[in-house]
């Protein structure tokens, strides 16, 4: 059975990043099923922090986009959702290429969720694994 409350295809995702830094960093929603979302994200001049490697503020870019779309998907019409904490851990090192972020909830509640976004490089490895809190308002 899935969690998803809400029926937007990944065509339909992928527009609401229109004219936001989620557009701006390249992010883009590519598979969703009954229990995950996922995106990818490119390494280049955008992500980069300035020795080259991926900046570990836009790995929490990736995963706090997918957590609070993976949120908003689980309301019902009327409510949304705001992050109120967020925390990664950055494991190795990525110079190029595109990342994948996979988000799963590890709590549904009524009035708060938590995410895991686990962020993977072109091979497969975690780069970073990251938590999003959120309320549910409405």
């Amino acid at each position: 059975m899935s969690i998803w409350k809400r029926d937007l295809t990944l065509e339909a995702l992928n527009k609401t990043s229109v004219g936001t830094m989620v557009e701006h960093l390249g992010i883009v929603y590519t598979y969703m099923d009954e229990e995950s979302l996922e995106a990818q994200m490119p390494v280049d001049n955008r992500t980069q922090q300035p020795f080259g490697l991926l900046h570990g503020g836009a790995s929490v870019v990736l995963a706090e986009t997918l957590g609070s779309m993976a949120g908003f998907l689980t309301t019902s019409e009327g409510q949304c959702v705001v992050g109120t904490e967020i925390n990664a851990s950055h494991h190795r090192a990525v110079a190029s290429g595109t990342v994948r972020g996979v988000c799963k909830p590890l709590h549904l509640g009524r009035s708060s969720q938590v995410w895991e976004i686990a962020i993977f490089d072109g091979r497969g490895k975690r780069c970073c694994t990251s938590r999003l809190t959120t309320a549910t308002l409405g």
